[in-house]
C-alpha cells in the first residue's frame, strides 16, 4: 500500500487555495509541497500542520491505496 493526496489537491482546487498559499498557511517549505505532489512520505508533524491549516481531518487529504505491480 502507498499513499495518495489527490484529495488533498482536489480540495485545494475546490477551495481555490494556490500551493504557495498552502504552504504560507501550514509553514510548510517547498519540500514538503512536492513531497505531497509526488505521494511522496511525509512527516506526521506535515500531516498535522496541512489538516490544521484546512480544519480537515487526514482522511480529508490523504488516502492508501494499492501498490501498482
Amino acid at each position: 500500500m502507498k499513499v495518495s493526496y489527490k484529495k488533498l489537491f482536489k480540495l485545494m482546487i475546490d477551495r481555490e487555495i494556490k500551493k504557495g498559499e498552502l504552504a504560507k498557511m501550514a509553514s510548510l517549505s517547498s519540500n514538503s509541497i512536492s513531497k505531497l505532489a509526488k505521494d511522496e512520505n511525509v512527516s506526521l508533524d506535515v500531516l498535522i500542520r496541512v489538516c490544521t491549516a484546512l480544519n480537515v481531518d487526514f482522511g480529508d487529504i490523504m488516502e492508501l491505496v494499492p501498490d501498482d505491480k
